[in-house]
């Protein structure tokens, strides 16, 4: 689904990423760790065409990145839905309207039914109508997930979603990220929480990708 083969990026001159080869086949369930300003952060962006590699190639969902018009890759990325690591919502926008922005921005509508049943399964249905600032950090987070796959995409990429929540909450949010995996999604979770990563490997087949010297190696057992 998404590719990458000698794939270098930096900035100001320097390489930040060099030599990324890498696929993330459908269905998988990638972690990526790594040192803060490692990359973890660019690398996700690269994924979804925000970012363009300097050298080497990145394909994304069969077409390869730096060939693709910006119509290709608005397409691609309704394939792919991303949480931020800092979710930016529109305050004057109750949650439930905050979720469906994306629908809204391509023309399209979320069924009232489709709708209450992604609000039950994050655990927002009676927050359908408050506002942004009126969420907790977990249950922003919760909000940002239902947001990146209310277009029913097949890759979900999440740039340290747990960092800022408590123990309990991060296990929710883990939870939530699996059973999309169960349900056939491909996922990528870049985080530096190991306890979480220990977690999830005991409940799903997931890769642990690291980050050293510049390039993405596949971690050992000793996490």
């Amino acid at each position: 689904m998404i590719a990458f083969e000698g794939v270098s990026y930096g900035y100001d001159g320097g390489n930040l990423l060099a030599d990324i080869n890498l696929r993330l086949a459908a269905g998988s369930f990638h972690f990526l760790t790594g040192p803060s300003g490692a990359g973890k952060s660019t690398f996700l962006k690269l994924c979804y065409a925000e970012l363009l590699p300097n050298s080497g190639r990145v394909t994304i969902m069969d077409q390869i990145a730096t060939s693709m018009s910006r119509d290709d890759i608005a397409f691609a990325r309704r394939r792919i839905g991303v949480v931020h690591q800092d979710c930016q919502f529109l305050d004057h926008l109750p949650v439930d309207e905050n979720i469906t922005l994306p629908l809204t921005v391509s023309g399209q509508f979320a069924e009232p039914r489709d709708l209450r049943e992604l609000m039950d399964w994050v655990g927002l249905a009676p927050l359908a109508r408050a506002y942004p600032p009126q969420l907790s950090g977990g249950e922003r987070q919760r909000a940002a997930l239902a947001r990146a796959v209310i277009m029913g995409p097949d890759v979900i990429l999440a740039d340290e979603p747990t960092g800022n929540l408590d123990w309990d909450m991060s296990l929710r949010l883990l939870t939530l990220l699996m059973e999309l995996n169960r349900m056939g999604k491909t996922v990528l979770i870049a985080t530096h929480d190991m306890n979480l990563i220990r977690q999830a490997k005991s409940q799903v087949a997931a890769r642990v990708l690291r980050i050293s010297n510049k390039r993405i190696q596949l971690a050992g057992a000793d996490l």
